[in-house]
């Protein structure tokens, strides 16, 4: 059954919220996640090989913990959409949008009427019909979230009309790729970088949409947080873990613990 949105209701009630990739396609990842406190993990299906019944199984690792599973799509394909919140996804995030038309189909894709054109289904989050499914309806319109990646430069000239797109539950941030869209790949710190950034924010803020920030550095976090921002992606689970193993090695053979 679908259950509360969590990480909505946070975002609402402009409550802190902090949130992981996950990379590693297996719900003990999920675990890991819950247990270390996050409100929200994104599953990858973008950068991540993985099969469908896996993701579905993360998302129950998910609700099982009360963790919000959103998940994020190779691309802006309907039908991809539809299976993965018919498995229970709480969300999709949407990856390089750079155009108002484009979010606006996505978000019909993700909902149903008379707010889109989701095919309907009894599936496992209408609880396979045990209740009104004409409220489960309801229901999943209000719950489900769309989030809008913003990462190139196209899209972040566009910030503003891609931000006022009803339906919209959130911009994230894609500062590796809009750097690449920019021509200085991973050079993040940039001005022009931090300037489109930025401007994302902006957009943001002004239609009133939550905005998602990576911090990457140790500052980055402070900075955004000063400029009113209250949900974080702090990068992904393998990262974590690498550089988790590999400080690890180098304490011990070095002589430390």
């Amino acid at each position: 059954m679908l259950r509360r949105n969590r990480l909505k209701a946070k975002l609402a009630a402009a409550e802190p919220v902090y949130g992981l990739i996950s990379s590693i396609p297996s719900p003990a990842a999920i675990e890991l996640i819950a247990e270390a406190g996050f409100d929200f993990v994104i599953i990858d299906t973008e950068h991540v090989l993985i099969n469908p019944e896996t993701v579905e199984n993360m998302i129950r690792t998910a609700e099982s913990y009360a963790l919000t599973p959103l998940v994020r799509v190779a691309n802006l394909d309907g039908k991809a959409m539809l299976r993965l919140l018919d498995g229970g996804a709480q969300g999709i995030v949407l990856p390089m949008i750079e155009q108002p038309a484009q979010l606006a189909d996505a978000i019909r894709a993700c909902k149903y009427h008379p707010l889109g054109q989701r095919s309907l289904n009894a599936g496992r989050p209408g609880a396979f019909g045990k209740h009104s499914l004409a409220e489960y309806v309801a229901r999943a319109n209000e719950q489900v979230m769309v989030v809008a990646m913003i990462e190139s430069a196209a899209g972040a000239q566009r910030a503003a009309e891609i931000a006022s797109v009803p339906g919209l539950d959130m911009i994230l941030e894609g500062a590796a790729d809009l750097s690449q869209s920019l021509g200085m790949p991973w050079r993040i710190d940039q001005p022009e970088v931090q300037r489109a950034l930025a401007e994302t924010w902006q957009a943001a803020k002004r239609a009133g949409v939550p905005y998602c920030a990576i911090a990457r550095q140790p500052d980055d976090h402070a900075r955004w947080v000063e400029r009113g921002v209250k949900s974080f992606v702090l990068g992904d689970e393998r990262g974590i873990a690498f550089r988790a193993l590999q400080a690890k090695l180098a304490a011990t053979s070095t002589g430390g613990e």
